[in-house]
């Protein structure tokens, strides 16, 4: 097997893989109103099967030694999902699994953790029954995660709290912190909605530009009151907004580079993690539909080192609008999937970005 970084040429030398997403299965038994994958609780055709699943992590490794996220759906849906993730810790790949809690038993929870996964995450989207159970469509998602959460817990599984933000839980994030902290979560991530798959209809759900920014701020205000690691997804502006409060407050900025909660760069579509469907189509994340390759007919070697979509996503000067001029275009990169989901272009400006760019005024576009 090569040495994972040994082939890369030097100009791909920044885009070591970090992180794959790959949604095991599609089927899901939840109905989340900001699904991308409008997953629904029956068989899909297509999917990876158990062998196709292991040549996937063979070819991954070859290029890497990235954290493998098992994820769907609802991962813990494959008959074959521990045989996977424990296939995967043998080849050195470090997994972990992205359950939505409400079907960890006892049983299953000490089965991921014999296979070696390393964490699971799980969303709590509300800090109540009522707000949680509304968001993810079904009666009893909340206690049954909670239920899940002790589970993994009794069998000695770190886990992190993920939590998606849009209007209805704006003002629950910090009783939801406060809950994955009594928790004892590893961490709580905040994602910011992409308005991909169910979660274009909750588009009111959107918070603005404005909101965004204060809701970031907040966050970071959160970094030195709390135990557990924060980190922020699909939100690139958080990467900026650290770097100019850092600065404002005179302290150095010291992130953490490896792992789950590995503060890099803000998107890292195409740079530092890519997505794999269900039937083995590769994106360079879940939310930007653009097809970049499919394993199924190509090495997954091949895809992250050819593609003309990856590669042009590693350019930053191809970034387009005040995004293509801004002087935090390395650190943030604005969201690639917002940008292609308002215009049809991957390349422009992020549209819930209130920063104006140093440049700005000149009118000069980059």
């Amino acid at each position: 097997m090569n040495h994972p970084h040994g082939q890369t040429a030097p100009s791909q030398s920044a885009n070591i893989l970090r992180l794959v997403a790959w949604e095991t299965t599609r089927r899901c038994n939840l109905a989340c109103k900001h699904c991308r994958a409008l997953a629904e609780d029956h068989p899909y055709d297509n999917e990876l099967d158990t062998q196709a699943s292991f040549q996937l992590l063979q070819q991954i490794r070859e290029v890497g030694e990235p954290i493998i996220i098992l994820t769907g759906g609802e991962p813990l849906l494959r008959h074959d999902i521990f045989d996977i993730a424990a296939f995967g810790t043998k080849l050195g790949l470090r997994m972990v699994m992205a359950p939505n809690g409400t079907l960890i038993t006892k049983e299953s929870a000490g089965k991921m953790k014999d296979s070696g996964i390393k964490r699971i995450s799980i969303s709590l989207d509300g800090s109540t029954p009522k707000t949680h159970d509304a968001f993810r469509g079904i009666p009893h998602a909340f206690e049954r995660a909670l239920q899940g959460i002790q589970w993994a817990k009794e069998a000695g599984l770190e886990f992190q709290i993920n939590t998606t933000i849009t209007k209805t839980n704006l003002s629950e994030i910090p009783k939801i912190l406060n809950l994955a902290e009594s928790l004892g979560a590893a961490a709580h991530h905040i994602f910011l909605l992409v308005p991909t798959g169910r979660g274009k209809y909750i588009l009111d759900g959107e918070i603005n530009a404005v909101e965004y920014e204060e809701t970031l701020n907040w966050f970071y205000d959160q970094r030195e009151k709390v135990k557990l690691q924060l980190k922020a997804t699909c939100a690139p502006h958080y990467y900026r907004i650290l770097r100019q409060r850092s600065r404002q407050e005179g302290k150095k900025v010291t992130f953490e580079t490896h792992g789950l909660d590995a503060v890099t760069r803000g998107c890292l579509a195409g740079t530092g993690f890519c997505f794999i469907s269900h039937v083995g189509r590769v994106q360079t994340c879940g939310f930007l539909d653009v097809e970049c390759g499919n394993i199924k007919t190509q090495s997954f070697k091949d895809v992250w080192e050819n593609s003309p979509v990856f590669n042009r996503l590693r350019n930053f000067d191809h970034l387009e609008g005040k995004c293509g001029i801004c002087e935090y275009k390395r650190v943030c990169g604005g969201c690639r999937a917002r940008a292609y989901e308002a215009t049809g272009d991957y390349l422009a400006e992020e549209p819930l970005c209130s920063y104006q760019p140093e440049k700005n005024k000149s009118g000069k576009q980059g």
